[in-house]
């Protein structure tokens, strides 16, 4: 799933600019979720994680420029494109490693192609799973992880080699955020499509030869994931 957040002071400007992404996405066929806000500081405020955030310049301050340079402070990694009528801002938007910068009235061409290469460059990202623990900071790519598990709030990252990685979180939260590429088994397991092996009597076989139990109700979505996903792979 791919994260927007839209975030303008003009009513009209931020439904206008969700509903383009909404558009856009639907026409994609593309799982995407879209946070709207009203101020840049409700942006920083927030504690959520986006891919693309679409920020508008002229607003209370901080405005949009200033704003993004605090999120970039922070570690902020995702896309941002900027939205202005003040077209001089350009040069300050390099400032902040702005991706691009629409100018408003925002052309509906200019707009396809910026999210045309906003996402071949989140494609072409080997996805990965941030796991914070205390102090400590933990990155893990999908392709490491085999499945996980939940147990009373934690969660397990069960990867390759067998190495067990344990943190706070809820299950249908992580399945969300790590999308198509994994399947919920079972209400305590998510397990990654690509490291499936095998499904019979209620059981997944993963490729370290590992069990985990499929819910009588899930099986016949999880033999649909599999073979959709198969056919992805192959494209």
């Amino acid at each position: 799933m791919i994260k927007f957040a839209v975030c303008d002071d003009e009513p009209f400007m931020l439904k206008n600019i969700a509903d383009r992404v909404s558009g856009y996405m639907e026409e994609k066929k593309m799982s995407y979720n879209i946070e709207l806000f009203e101020s840049s500081r409700a942006v920083l405020e927030s504690d959520r994680n986006f891919d693309v955030l679409f920020f508008d310049i002229q607003m209370a301050e901080p405005d949009g420029m200033e704003a993004a340079g605090i999120l970039r402070s922070r570690g902020f990694s995702g896309i941002i494109i900027f939205i202005t009528v003040l077209q001089e801002s350009v040069f300050d938007a390099f400032e902040v490693q702005a991706f691009d910068f629409l100018v408003k009235p925002v052309n509906d061409e200019k707009f396809c192609r910026t999210m045309d290469r906003a996402l071949a460059q989140l494609t072409d990202r080997e996805e990965s799973l941030t796991v914070h623990k205390g102090n400590s900071c933990r990155i893990i790519p999908y392709s490491q992880i085999v499945y996980c598990e939940v147990m009373g709030r934690k969660v397990y990252i069960h990867c390759e080699g067998g190495e067990v990685v344990d943190y706070y979180d809820k299950l249908e939260e992580l399945a969300d955020r790590m999308g198509r590429g994994f399947f919920r088994c079972h209400r305590s397991y998510l397990v990654n499509l690509d490291h499936v092996r095998g499904h019979s009597q209620g059981i997944a076989e993963l490729s370290g030869g590992e069990k985990v139990p499929v819910s009588r109700l899930r099986e016949r979505e999880l033999v649909q994931a599999l073979l959709v996903h198969m056919r992805g792979r192959r494209r």
